[in-house]
């Protein structure tokens, strides 16, 4: 025996995956193989797929933590819009850019998960790749 040990796969559940899919800004996956979409016509697309079936239990326990971090950010962006009819209230002072700032702010996390996983981040996460320009 060499003396490496191997470790099952951390196990993602199908919502988390669909989540870090979204979060990572690429296309819903859908219910199979068929379609025009997914990894056969986005490589990053099939190397997150390998990746989410292949980390580590600790890189699992990565991701996992990202997800609660951007869940969090996430809720928070529509949440700030309560506050959009209010500029200033006694000696509080609503910050003008506050959904916009939370915005960059999960878009900054989903950026850092994308690092993470080793991906680009995808077309849904406004990354200003291909443009059709007429």
């Amino acid at each position: 025996m060499s003396g490496t040990t191997t470790t099952a796969p951390f196990v993602f559940t199908d919502a988390q995956k669909t989540d870090v899919r979204r979060f990572c800004g690429y296309p819903a996956y859908g219910a199979g193989a068929s379609g025009f979409q997914g990894w056969r016509f986005f490589q990053a697309y099939g190397l997150m797929e390998f990746r989410l079936n292949n980390l580590s239990p600790a890189e699992g326990a990565v991701v996992v933590n990202y997800l609660t971090a951007l869940y969090a950010l996430e809720s928070a962006v529509p949440q700030a819009g309560q506050n959009l009819d209010t500029d200033v209230a006694a000696v509080w002072t609503h910050n003008a850019n506050e959904v916009r700032d939370r915005a960059a702010l999960l878009d900054a996390w989903r950026r850092r998960l994308c690092a993470f996983l080793g991906l680009p981040p995808g077309p849904g996460l406004g990354t200003g790749g291909v443009r059709l320009v007429v």
